[in-house]
């Protein structure tokens, strides 16, 4: 598994997962399972690999020369 998120990227991701996730806390009903999207969002921050990039070749990370 190759690296393809970039430090910016990473940051947006995880504060944005941490904060979609927490509406799982706070919403209720049927709207609160929508809060797991965090999760996905968190997890990519995380191990900087975001499957999505793959068939599009992106990569916001670095790259060695």
């Amino acid at each position: 598994m190759e690296v393809n998120v970039g430090g910016v990227d990473r940051t947006i991701r995880i504060i944005l997962g941490i904060v979609i996730l927490s509406l799982f806390f706070v919403l209720e009903g049927n709207a609160r399972w929508w809060g797991l999207v965090g999760v996905g969002l968190l997890a990519t921050g995380i191990f900087r690999f975001c499957p999505a990039y793959l068939p599009f070749g992106i990569k916001t990370c670095a790259t060695k020369r």
